[in-house]
């Protein structure tokens, strides 16, 4: 494992946080009938990529749990792109903006699968 201190020095961390403050920015701008439901659905999928990141790694010294949460977190960046998804089609963001933080969320994915296929670099043993 890298020289690695805390979750927030992981760049997948850096990556979900920065996409997650993005969406909570373009929220803003929803319609406010999507207030209760597209806006909080996308706001907590795309923040709880974080959380679970940050659960997991206080989690490194039991390597099932590890995964575990790591699988949480692939979950929650899916169901963000899901809502990103819906957003578009609703006409909500542009092509562009989607094209944007749909990249975002696959390098966050890649990322998290490659944590997710050598835990053994990342528990404590």
């Amino acid at each position: 494992m890298p020289n690695i201190r805390s979750y927030r020095e992981l760049r997948v961390y850096q990556n979900a946080f920065r996409a997650a403050m993005r969406i909570f920015e373009l929220t803003k701008k929803f319609p406010a009938e999507e207030k209760w439901s597209m806006v909080d659905q996308i706001r907590r999928s795309s923040r709880s990529v974080c959380t679970n990141l940050a659960e997991a790694w206080r989690k490194r010294r039991y390597p099932a749990h590890f995964v575990s949460k790591l699988s949480d977190s692939e979950g929650e960046a899916d169901e963000t792109r899901v809502w990103l998804e819906f957003a578009f089609a609703s006409k909500y963001i542009s092509q562009d903006v989607f094209d944007e933080l749909d990249l975002s969320y696959d390098l966050i994915l890649g990322q998290l699968v490659k944590m997710h296929s050598e835990p053994n670099k990342w528990t404590v043993r």
